[in-house]
């Protein structure tokens, strides 16, 4: 039985090195810590992320994919401007840049756009990973670079054809727009963002809002970004939907999805959607993966190799 740390020492005092200079970071901005519970009675609708589930007292529970319903919930409450570093859980597959437990850095700025909060992610970067300061394409901008399309306006046929030209052979279950969009992300435009320099991915198809505002642009965008270095993804953010009823809507829809693809039909989080209710503050959020951003700082080769105990070694 292997019982030593996945991480070497040295790179854990420089891992912890990194989560200091995150804390100053926002300590200078006086952009409050806090915490929020693991465990919760619901848990995240999104068909495309899957969660761990645990029994306590004889009750289903579900670990955190995320903290944002209740850091969203800290702020309906008043808290101002928030973030937090903590463990997050999803049922994934293990590689060298996925793992089932993994440490979250999320936040959220009251009174930003996704524009304002970009610029801030963009100061951290530079000061962890030394980068230069980031390039930024929007969605449209990179599928027309990269692949020669309009994301907005192709048909299901087109974006199949796209992904043909493009040599990616796809034999698996039926795929929607939004699916080949993503399929094109991931094997045609995100390899071709090898930079030396982040790159953000602004103002995605409605399709993909997830918890964003919709602009009523023409076409419509959702106000939602990505953040890329050298290839890899390292963050997620929104400009963060306020309407209660719009996002119980993309909940239930969601779970209607899950329903016709027999997966589990998961408890919409009543709580978060009260606070919506009450009243979100307008703000834009952010997660990041922490440990992907060590290994790029640490030039580390895999996210095992800057965490002490990876899915390796927890058995």
């Amino acid at each position: 039985m292997d019982w030593q740390p996945t991480a070497t020492i040295n790179t854990l005092q420089k891992r912890a090195e990194i989560l200091h200079k995150i804390r100053v970071f926002f300590a200078e901005r006086t952009v409050l810590e806090v915490e929020t519970p693991l465990l919760s009675h619901a848990g995240v609708t999104d068909p495309h992320i899957h969660s761990i589930s645990a029994t306590v007292f004889g009750k289903k529970y579900y670990l955190q994919t995320s903290p944002e319903y209740a850091m969203k919930r800290l702020l309906a409450a008043g808290s101002g401007s928030i973030y937090q570093i903590c463990k997050a859980f999803r049922h994934d597959e293990t590689s060298l840049l996925h793992n089932p437990e993994f440490t979250m850095l999320e936040w959220y700025r009251v009174n930003f756009t996704h524009h304002d909060l970009m610029n801030e992610m963009d100061e951290l970067l530079q000061i962890i990973l030394k980068t230069p300061a980031a390039e930024r394409l929007s969605y449209m901008a990179a599928f027309e670079k990269y692949a020669g399309i309009n994301p907005h306006l192709a048909t299901k046929k087109e974006l199949q054809q796209c992904a043909q030209k493009n040599n990616i052979d796809f034999r698996g279950e039926e795929l929607d727009e939004t699916g080949w969009l993503d399929l094109l992300m991931t094997h045609c435009i995100q390899p071709r963002m090898q930079h030396d320099r982040p790159v953000f991915l602004y103002d995605f198809p409605v399709p993909q809002s997830a918890l964003a505002k919709i602009r009523d642009e023409n076409p419509p965008v959702a106000s939602r970004f990505e953040v890329y270095f050298k290839g890899i993804e390292l963050a997620n953010g929104f400009h963060e939907l306020q309407d209660a009823k719009e996002q119980r809507a993309r909940f239930e829809k969601n779970n209607v999805y899950r329903q016709h693809q027999q997966m589990e039909i998961i408890p919409i989080d009543e709580n978060f959607l009260a606070a919506l209710e009450h009243g979100l503050p307008d703000c834009a959020g952010v997660a990041l993966g922490v440990d992907r951003l060590v290994m790029l700082a640490l030039e580390k080769d895999s996210i095992d190799a800057v965490m002490g105990f990876s899915a390796v070694n927890i058995e």
